[in-house]
C-alpha cells in the first residue's frame, strides 16, 4: 500500500495534476449535460454532443454545436456556466481557493500545481495571489453585471435580466463566447447589439480585462501603474496587447466594414478585433465577411491572450518574443533584449516549439477536416484555430460537422485550453541533463 502511494505521488506532478483536474471537470459537465433535465423538453442528448459543448465551456472556447438559450434548461446554463468560470480560473486553482477560505492547509503539490495554472512567479506568494485572483475576477464580474443589467432589464425584465448580465459578464472575464441570445435568432451571438455602445465596450473591457492575466494586473497595483516600474513581462503584455487590438481594427474599420457609417462601424472593428483574442462573442456575421478578414482574424486567434489569463492561444508573449529574437538574430546580436533587459534562451526556446506545434497542429487539422467534410481550406483552418486558440468564433459550420471532426476539435480545445507546453512537461518522465556536448557540424538554413 506504502509502496503504491509512492508510485502515485512520484507520477502525479503538478502539470498531470492540472490535466486530470480538466479531464474530470469536463466528463462530470458532460455527464450532467446529459441529464434529461437539462435540456429543454427533456430531448436526449448524445454523449458526444454533451462532450463538445462540457469541453468548450470547460476550455472557455466557445463553439457549440446547441443554440445555449434555446437547447439547454435553467438547469443546463447553470451547469455551462459553473464550467465556464471554474474552467477560466483553472480547477486546481479554484480547488485551492476554497480549501484556503475554509482555513485548510495547503499541501507542496496542489501550491506548484497552482504556480503553473496561473503562472505565478514564486511559490511562496502562491495563496496571497489566489485570494488576490478570486477576489477580483468576482468584483470584476459583479461590475461587470451591473454595467449590463440596464441594456438587458429594458429588453428581458428585471429577473431574466440580470441572469443575462450575470451569463454573459462571467462568459465575458472567461474569455468564453458563450450566449443566450438564440431566442432571437439561432447562434446569432451579440449581432443584434452591434450598435450599442453599452454591451460593446462592457463585454471588450471584459474580455481585454480578463485577457490580460491577473499576473499583470496585480504587477499594475503593485506599481501604482508607473510603466517603468512594471516586471518585462508586463510591459511586453501590454505593448502587444494594445498593437494587436488597434492595428487589426484600423484595417476592418478601412476595409471590411467601410460600407457602414458612424459608431456602429467603430465598434464593429473595434469588437471584431478585440473578440478573437480569444472570446467567441461577435457582433459581425463572419460567415459573409472577406478573405483576407477571416486570415486575419486565424492570426489573432492563434496568437491569444497573456499567460496566467482567462485566454487561450500561444500567448502574446510567445508571438513578442519571436519577433525580439528574429530582429536580434537579422542583427547578429548574441543576446535578446527589451527594455534593457536580457529574455533568457529558455524563454525563446519554449516559444519557438510552441510555433511549431500550433502551425503543425492548424494544418494538419485543416487539411483532415477539409478533406472529411468537403470545406474549403479557409473556413477549416478557421475553425481549427477558433478551437486551438479555445476562441469560440465560426463561419456557421460547427453545426454540420460529422463525428470524427467534432472529436478532433475536442481535443483542439483541449489541447488549447491545457497548453503545449503543460501537456510536454506532463508526459516527460525525466528531465535529461547534458554532462556533455556532441561535435559541431554546420547546417544550412534558409
Amino acid at each position: 500500500m506504502a509502496k503504491a502511494q509512492r508510485m502515485v505521488k512520484d507520477h502525479l506532478t503538478s502539470f498531470r495534476m492540472i490535466i486530470l483536474s480538466f479531464v474530470l471537470m469536463i466528463l462530470t459537465g458532460a455527464v450532467l449535460l446529459c441529464l434529461p433535465w437539462a435540456s429543454v423538453g427533456g430531448e436526449k442528448v448524445s454523449f458526444l454532443d454533451a462532450l463538445f459543448t462540457s469541453t468548450s465551456a470547460a476550455c472557455v472556447t466557445g463553439l457549440v454545436v446547441f443554440d445555449t438559450a434555446t437547447k439547454w434548461t435553467v438547469f443546463g446554463r447553470i451547469v455551462i456556466l459553473l464550467l465556464i468560470q471554474v474552467g477560466g480560473l483553472g480547477v486546481v486553482t479554484m480547488a485551492a481557493a476554497v480549501l484556503t477560505l475554509t482555513g485548510t492547509q495547503i499541501g507542496l503539490l496542489p501550491r506548484l500545481a497552482v504556480q503553473d495554472a496561473v503562472s505565478a512567479p514564486e511559490l511562496g506568494s502562491v495563496v496571497k495571489f489566489m485570494k488576490f485572483l478570486i477576489i477580483a475576477t468576482f468584483c470584476i464580474e459583479g461590475i461587470g453585471a451591473l454595467c449590463l443589467l440596464p441594456v438587458f432589464a429594458g429588453r428581458l425584465g428585471l429577473q431574466k435580466g440580470l441572469g443575462y448580465a450575470v451569463f454573459h459578464s462571467v462568459s465575458a472575464f472567461c474569455n468564453a463566447g458563450f450566449d443566450l441570445m438564440g431566442t432571437q435568432e439561432p447562434f446569432s451571438s451579440l449581432t443584434s447589439f452591434s450598435s450599442s455602445l453599452a454591451v460593446n465596450v462592457v463585454i471588450m473591457v471584459l474580455i481585454i480585462l480578463g485577457g490580460l492575466g491577473f499576473l499583470t494586473w496585480s504587477d499594475l497595483l503593485n506599481s501604482r501603474f508607473r510603466f517603468k516600474r512594471l516586471r518585462l513581462q508586463t510591459k511586453i503584455i501590454l505593448i502587444s496587447t494594445a498593437a494587436l487590438i488597434f492595428l487589426p481594427a484600423l484595417f476592418f474599420y478601412f476595409i471590411e466594414f467601410r460600407n457602414c457609417s458612424g459608431i456602429e462601424r467603430l465598434l464593429l472593428s473595434l469588437f471584431q478585433s478585440v473578440t478573437p483574442r480569444t472570446a467567441g462573442f461577435n457582433t459581425a456575421d463572419y460567415a459573409s465577411m472577406s478573405d483576407s478578414s477571416l486570415l486575419i482574424t486565424i492570426m489573432l486567434m492563434m496568437v491569444g491572450g497573456a499567460p496566467g489569463s482567462t485566454a487561450g492561444g500561444m500567448k502574446v508573449t510567445t508571438m513578442a518574443v519571436l519577433f525580439l529574437a528574429s530582429g536580434a538574430f537579422l542583427r547578429r546580436q548574441d543576446n535578446v533584449n527589451c527594455f534593457r533587459r536580457r529574455i533568457e534562451k529558455e524563454a525563446i526556446q519554449n516559444a519557438m516549439a510552441l510555433l511549431t506545434i500550433y502551425i503543425f497542429l492548424l494544418l494538419a487539422g485543416s487539411i483532415v477536416l477539409s478533406s472529411i467534410e468537403g470545406l474549403p481550406i479557409l473556413n477549416s483552418m478557421f475553425e481549427c484555430a477558433s478551437a486551438l486558440g479555445t476562441v469560440g468564433l465560426t463561419t456557421g459550420i460547427t453545426t454540420g460537422l460529422s463525428a470524427l471532426s467534432r472529436a478532433i476539435l475536442i481535443s483542439f480545445m483541449f489541447f488549447g485550453r491545457i497548453g503545449g507546453l503543460t501537456l510536454g512537461y506532463a508526459f516527460a518522465s525525466t528531465i535529461h541533463v547534458n554532462c556533455g556536448m556532441m561535435p559541431v557540424e554546420k547546417v544550412s538554413v534558409g
